[in-house]
């Protein structure tokens, strides 16, 4: 009789055959690399927040560049302004790293969850076959029945001084009835042609490391690493007209027409002005 991890939940490893769990020895082996970026992965059943667990390993010590922690389960996972993320164990993708980009830049940090945005994007499109979109600032978006749907998020959080921990929630296998809103989807609803989440984490995170070691060595330049025009050219918001909601019960109306060198959404207003809107002042994006 094989003895039961320790770290497994009641029960059989195997009890949700649809929703097998991830095999960190594998992504180890395929992720950490002499000279690359990802120097750990750890994947736990359960925990409240990877981004909380990260950040404060972070803040003691405990971990380095490139620390990657995955959760089965999230129980009180969060996006932007503290909302929540919720979702059945082993349904998804829910993971945090930590990056200390030292030679780059402060002002140009606030790029790295618009980066993260397009290497999920770039990663699950490669090892899902799935077309996932861009919703500025930290939405992912796949199409169900024709219809767009937020499948994931980002949330970016400062870890002491030099580091920046950048938290990824993906629904990869959620049904039709485990949506937590009906505007949600899942890259299961999207027809992905594989839902093995071993893959898909890998594909992201090697994206991931890609688009960083463009950005870093451009010194966080988002013209030169090609990265403000690979946002743009997956964000699909830009061409619309939204509603950018803003603290103050203040709002903003226009189309969305371009990202400037600062990763803000600039909007050409009726009266013919040309605003930029910062992710860190916007509480509600909304079509117009």
């Amino acid at each position: 009789m094989t003895p039961r991890d320790a770290s497994e939940p009641h029960g059989s490893r195997w009890s949700d055959l649809d929703r097998p769990p991830l095999n960190v020895t594998a992504l180890r082996r395929g992720l950490v690399r002499e000279g690359g970026l990802w120097s750990e992965v750890e994947v736990v059943q359960r925990t409240g927040s990877t981004n909380s667990d990260l950040v404060a390993r972070a803040a003691k010590g405990e971990a380095a560049e490139g620390a990657v922690l995955v959760a089965e389960e999230q129980t009180s996972g969060r996006g932007r302004l503290d909302r929540s993320w919720t979702a059945p164990p082993r349904s998804g993708l829910f993971f945090s790293v930590l990056l200390t980009p030292g030679e780059v830049p402060v002002e140009r940090w606030g790029w790295l969850p618009l980066l993260t945005g397009v290497a999920v994007a770039t990663g699950l499109s490669r090892a899902a076959g799935v077309d996932t979109a861009l919703k500025w600032p930290n939405d992912l978006l796949v199409t169900v029945g024709g219809e767009e749907r937020k499948a994931g998020g980002i949330l970016a959080e400062r870890a002491g001084d030099g580091g920046v921990v950048i938290g990824v929630g993906v629904n990869v296998s959620l049904r039709a009835d485990e949506l937590p809103v009906p505007t949600a989807g899942s890259l299961l609803l999207a027809e992905a042609v594989s839902t093995d989440r071993d893959p898909l984490l890998r594909g992201v995170l090697r994206s991931l490391e890609e688009w960083y070691g463009k950005w870093r060595a451009a010194g966080g330049d988002p013209g030169v690493s090609g990265l403000q025009a690979a946002y743009a050219a997956g964000c699909a918001t830009l061409g619309r007209d939204v509603r950018a909601e803003l603290p103050g019960n203040r709002a903003v109306v226009g189309e969305a027409v371009a990202l400037d060198g600062d990763g803000r959404l600039v909007l050409a207003t009726r009266e013919g002005v040309q605003e930029p809107v910062g992710a860190g002042d916007i509480v509600h994006l909304r079509p117009a």
